[in-house]
């Protein structure tokens, strides 16, 4: 679609002014997907020579401008460290309800500043105890965990002329032992629930990711592994009418069966690992 109000492309290497009208430019697959009547400039941010994926002894530093297919290739190799975080980057990535040469343009910090209840890439962030690095047109860096960045559907913390610079995924985050479970109501879909259970090696602390279902990404904690009817009845204090998500991709009270359905068959995978 052509952005008939835009009346320049700028870029953000020599220096963003920002001003009413300016938007960041990335991958674009959804920037150009749907109008933008409002929008008169773009800073193009896929110059800035920002290294995709950097693995280092802390963890691992995903940029904004990674795209979808070079998260995955990394995902999916054969070997590399942190396998099953590794694997859950995987299904994250094919859970995009998009064709593959969609996902050799989309980014990944695009996925979640566009904050839709069903993006993977949040569900994966999430889960991982990652961080958002967000930085303003004047250079100022600050951090967010993902959780608190996404506050609503298509609502982040972003201020005015801020960007989501890179994902921050710890070591900690990384070495848990983790499930992922979801359901769609058609192959290739927008996720009607995604559920993420990991289990921490060193102190057995069980956690539950949950999105695509709810407004925002959930998070519940547990000391250890819960029994069947602990994590329900956890599921059914924190997850009111309110946060579910009421679309075409599913009813509410579906969705929230499937959460709490989801959620018991990630935790008895786990139960049987031990």
């Amino acid at each position: 679609m052509d952005l008939a109000a835009v009346r320049a492309v700028l870029d953000a290497r020599e220096g963003v002014r920002w001003q009413t009208g300016d938007a960041w430019l990335a991958g674009g697959t959804w920037l150009f997907s749907a109008p933008q009547p409002d929008l008169t400039r773009l800073w193009d941010v896929t110059r800035m020579g920002w290294q995709p994926l950097v693995v280092g002894e802390g963890g691992l530093e995903i940029s904004a401008t990674c795209t979808v297919a070079q998260l995955l290739a990394f995902a999916a190799r054969p070997d590399g460290p942190w396998p099953d975080a590794r694997a859950l980057m995987a299904g994250c990535c094919r859970a995009f309800s998009s064709s593959f040469k969609v996902w050799n343009t989309a980014t990944v910090g695009g996925n979640v500043c566009l904050a839709l209840p069903a993006a993977p890439m949040v569900s994966m962030a999430a889960a991982l105890d990652g961080t958002c690095v967000l930085r303003g047109a004047d250079g100022r860096e600050r951090q967010l965990p993902v959780r608190a960045f996404v506050t609503g559907p298509g609502r982040t913390c972003l201020r005015p002329g801020e960007m989501l610079r890179c994902l921050r995924l710890p070591a900690a985050g990384l070495t848990q032992r983790t499930v992922m479970r979801r359901v769609s109501l058609r192959p290739h879909g927008h996720s009607a629930a995604l559920v993420i259970a990991a289990v921490a090696p060193e102190t057995g602390r069980f956690t539950l990711t949950l999105t695509a279902a709810t407004t925002r990404p959930l998070r519940l904690s547990f000391r250890q592994l819960p029994t069947a009817r602990g994590l329900c009845g956890a599921i059914e204090q924190a997850v009111g009418p309110q946060l579910i998500v009421h679309d075409i991709h599913g009813s509410p009270a579906w969705r929230a069966h499937l959460v709490r359905h989801l959620a018991e068959q990630a935790r008895q995978t786990l139960m049987t690992e031990d």
